[in-house]
């Protein structure tokens, strides 16, 4: 059973902390902000006041943080990971973050004696906090193997994808594939509403037809009860979305939805619903303040 060091405890953080304590795993955790993780200590986790605390210790250690940025400083800042783990820690970056950027955590890990998996996961909070989250791989296969256990604490559908860098690659299909799905609720909806139709009859009529989806059972109810509360952040997606989009302009590619979905979205989050489920887009076709 290994002991786990766990940094960031935010709104996903939260329920794969508690389903490693529900496997019996040991957690020890850091966030910055003490008051996010305090429901933890009440379930049995362990706080630590700085990253170099959480990762001794420790011979699995997970990092869930915001954005490429706050990865970068939890693992190359001063006192961060690489500087305080020892030999043979293996660590998991759950984050979203640049495939490059995995690539880069991997190779200088190594050097230090460390073993990297970028394990980026889909599902939102409901499937971090049921334990059926999708988790998409990159790095040593033997590495993986070691490791499944843990990772099978917190999700269903574990992939092993290829080496450093695949999960996050793997991670932007499936954010390039949600835009298309997400953009094509809100103009159906938005659709049915001018037609003069009962929304909600239409939607349950079409959820089990061809057009089902993910996509369409998560953000249809939300949007027909005015609900805008976040699942899955929109300004965390519009992060997600614009790494896509850099990968993909650097591989000769234009995903012309892809782009389209990326503005709208920017241009929501600056009118202020960053914090808002992905679901606001509906605010854009419908013109809702």
């Amino acid at each position: 059973m290994y002991n786990i060091g766990f940094i960031g405890t935010g709104i996903m953080g939260q329920g794969m902390i508690r389903n490693l304590l529900k496997a019996g795993f040991p957690v020890q955790m850091y966030n910055r902000t003490r008051s996010k993780a305090q429901p933890l200590e009440q379930d049995g986790a362990v706080w630590k006041d700085s990253i170099a605390q959480c990762v001794q210790g420790a011979q699995v250690v997970i990092t869930i943080v915001g954005y490429p940025q706050d990865v970068e400083e939890v693992y190359f800042g001063t006192g961060g990971i690489l500087d305080s783990a020892a030999p043979g820690t293996i660590l998991i970056d759950m984050t979203t973050t640049s495939p490059k950027l995995s690539q880069r955590i991997y190779a200088q890990a190594k050097q230090r004696g460390l073993s990297v998996l970028d394990a980026p996961v889909s599902g939102g909070n409901t499937g971090a906090a049921n334990g059926t989250l999708a988790i998409m791989v990159g790095g040593d296969r033997a590495v993986f193997d070691q490791v499944r256990p843990v990772l099978e604490a917190m999700g269903e559908n574990i992939v092993y994808e290829g080496k450093a860098g695949a999960g996050q690659h793997t991670k932007m299909a499936n954010q390039i594939a949600i835009a298309g799905a997400l953009s094509g609720v809100c103009e159906a909806m938005t659709y049915a509403k001018a037609a003069g139709l009962d929304v909600e009859r239409m939607y349950q009529t079409i959820r089990t037809g061809a057009a089902r989806s993910g996509q369409l059972d998560a953000v249809a109810p939300k949007i027909l009860a005015g609900d805008f509360s976040a699942a899955f952040y929109l300004r965390h997606f519009v992060k997600d979305m614009g790494i896509a989009s850099q990968e993909s302009q650097e591989r000769g590619l234009t995903l012309e939805v892809l782009e389209q979905v990326l503005k709208v979205c920017r241009q929501i989050e600056k009118e202020g619903h960053g914090g808002e489920g992905t679901q606001a887009l509906i605010r854009h076709y419908q013109k809702i303040e």
